[in-house]
């Protein structure tokens, strides 16, 4: 049903790893099981089929029925539901239009949709009523169903990354830092072509009187709410550390905080601009 969690559930499958593919028309499913098949490379497959595809519904299981009698595929329906009055409160609350309904009252159209889906309501493997469940609990819900029989979710993994304000912002970072109000190692003459992976440069940044002071308050800060974004569901946060160039205080600092956070969990650095300047000389 529109409205009832299609999107978490679509985030959740490709959290487990799965391939996703939304509103494809079931009598294309042959074509791309053999174009799977053929690839190698693709196990797990979510197919997304919702009231924009209902004049495909009768060709659904027969095709399901045709890929499966192969034995090479192993198929499962799941059906998400909610209450007409739930899908209405989620409708008002976001001022959407129901599909079936665009000029008229959104429940008129969920009355509609519900009869087109009712028999694939009746066919599906698993029905999963969302009245009650926040995108968490979906979420925990399709993992406790479809993941792999070890029942283990992805990792919760923290991205650390400098980077260079005067290369603007990394717009996918969960939380910035912004660490230029430390002194600044490029106006020191021995230490302005090196960088923050050089130790001359990481002892310079981490002897200022202010570094070690702000140092463990963010560290602690950070892991005071990591276990929070975990329980939320997410798989992954980004935390960006931001200098003028990228170069010096940015990469000795997320050095040592991904170092520190290494000890609880999954950590991956990066340093977006650290050779942004060097490269800039050389085009001179």
């Amino acid at each position: 049903m529109s409205g009832a969690g299609k999107t978490v559930a679509m985030q959740s499958f490709e959290d487990l790893g799965y391939f996703v593919m939304d509103n494809m028309p079931p009598k294309l499913l042959p074509k791309f099981w053999e174009l799977v098949r053929q690839s190698g490379k693709v196990e797990k497959v979510a197919l997304v089929v919702d009231l924009r595809s209902h004049e495909f519904f009768d060709d659904l299981q027969e095709m399901l029925a045709i890929s499966s009698s192969t034995g090479s595929v192993k198929t499962s329906v799941l059906f998400l539901d909610a209450s007409d009055g739930e899908l209405v409160a989620r409708y008002k609350e976001t001022r959407r239009s129901h599909p079936l309904a665009m000029d008229g009252r959104v429940l008129d159209g969920i009355h509609q949709e519900r009869g087109l889906l009712s028999e694939m309501k009746n066919r599906a493997d698993l029905v999963v009523n969302t009245d009650n469940l926040t995108p968490r609990q979906l979420r925990e819900e399709i993992f406790s169903q479809y993941a792999d029989t070890d029942g283990k979710e992805q990792e919760f993994r923290i991205e650390v990354l400098s980077f260079g304000y005067k290369y603007g912002l990394p717009i996918d970072a969960d939380i910035v830092m912004d660490v230029r109000f430390l002194p600044n190692p490029y106006y020191v003459a021995e230490l302005k072509n090196l960088t923050g992976h050089d130790e001359k440069v990481a002892q310079y940044v981490m002897a200022q009187p202010a570094t070690e002071t702000f140092y463990q308050q963010f560290l602690g800060l950070l892991q005071q709410i990591m276990p929070g974004y975990e329980q939320e569901g997410k798989q992954s946060l980004t935390v960006a550390i931001g200098c003028t160039g990228g170069q010096h205080r940015s990469v000795a600092i997320a050095e040592r905080l991904s170092k520190d956070l290494a000890q609880d969990y999954r950590v991956n650095l990066g340093h977006r601009d650290i050779n942004k300047r060097k490269e800039t000389v050389n085009r001179s």
